[in-house]
């Protein structure tokens, strides 16, 4: 009986150091909840955007779905307040979470809930936007800087098929508080900073709002008015922002306005020829790879990337492609991500018909 007791202390002290070295080495072994239950909380920035309601969750709750029926998924959505995140994020922690995944709302300030997980034994897949914290397990999303780059290319390429050598174009990049808008802004401005066109005056857009880039771009009609030649919009938002401004400002014809995300409404303005192209991004595909690897974490799996490490964080950065009126019926019309019928309604009929849309 002694001995049996002695040699079941020396199994259970074994096992600790084992999990003391294994937390010495980095590696943050899931917590998988008082009662064993199998948790994984998704937490998205904002709802301004249309594609977190929209695509991302939805693709996510799926996936986990598919892959773990026992597995639930807790989801909150922190409306551009960082401080409404952390909060979400120590609720979910007080319920038991396994693994997190977060889009942050701030970058840096994500930070926080980072180390807090780190303090909860709960490992965090960086979802879309970066964190700026080493104690990541898993980054997945898009190459950002390219996303701007080709923002940035088909503006400028867009202008010299109109036949212009020069001109005033004016930048409406994200959110200040987004990894992501810096990315995208740097990116556009090694295209078009080396062309023959020059930036006037830009914006970082607070929270990603249509109505504060409507706002400036409205002071920017003022100033400039027919001498700008075309307007970089991060995002989808923004650019139905400026659009709108332009329009209230009498500008005619409407200059080349970028943006990202393939919004249903921004394919529409794109018909329309209000809107030149935006960027589309297999949301899906991207949703996907996050809830499968969030499963495989709950199973003790090793995560590895598709993409180089970043800052040691395996990655995986899926490829964004330009969508103009002359690719939607093979982009996001191929791909299942909308109908002719959703593009096409009575209001766009006439202007898809020209296109081929159909």
């Amino acid at each position: 009986m002694i001995r049996t007791r002695s040699r079941l202390l020396r199994v259970i002290a074994s096992a600790v150091l084992v999990m003391l070295a294994l937390s010495g080495c980095g590696l943050v072994m899931p917590n998988t909840g008082s009662d064993g239950s199998r948790t994984i909380a998704l937490l998205l920035p904002e709802s301004k955007t249309a594609r977190y309601e929209a695509y991302d969750r939805p693709f996510f709750e799926a996936k986990v779905a598919e892959l773990c029926p026992e597995c639930d998924v807790i989801y909150a959505n922190a409306d551009q307040d960082p401080a409404k995140q952390q909060q979400q994020a120590e609720s979910a922690f007080a319920q038991g979470i396994s693994v997190l995944v977060l889009d942050p709302v701030d970058s840096s300030a994500a930070v926080t809930i980072v180390a807090t997980a780190q303090s909860y034994k709960v490992p965090v897949i960086s979802y879309d936007r970066l964190i700026g914290s080493p104690e990541l397990a898993f980054w997945v999303s898009f190459d950002n800087e390219k996303v701007g780059a080709l923002q940035g290319k088909a503006l400028v390429e867009r202008l010299a098929d109109q036949g212009l050598s020069s001109g005033n174009i004016v930048m409406i990049n994200g959110s200040p508080t987004d990894n992501n808008s810096r990315l995208f802004k740097r990116g556009a401005h090694n295209v078009i900073d080396g062309s023959a066109f020059t930036v006037v005056a830009e914006f970082d857009t607070p929270d990603w709002s249509p109505d504060k880039a409507q706002e400036w771009m409205a002071s920017q009609v003022t100033q400039y008015g027919d001498s700008l030649v075309g307007v970089y919009a991060a995002n989808d938002a923004t650019a139905g922002g400026a659009i709108a401004a332009l329009k209230a400002g009498g500008v005619t014809p409407l200059p080349p306005v970028t943006g990202q995300d393939a919004e249903l409404t921004a394919i529409q303005r794109i018909v329309s020829g209000d809107q030149y192209m935006t960027i589309y991004k297999d949301l899906k595909r991207e949703a996907e790879i996050a809830a499968t690897h969030a499963v495989a974490l709950l199973n003790g799996e090793q995560l590895i990337g598709q993409s180089p490490e970043t800052n040691g964080i395996p990655t995986t950065l899926l490829t964004p492609v330009i969508v103009t009126i002359d690719n939607i019926m093979e982009t996001v019309v191929a791909d299942g991500f909308y109908t002719v019928e959703q593009i096409c309604t009575a209001e766009y009929a006439a202007a898809c018909a020209a296109a081929g849309i159909q």
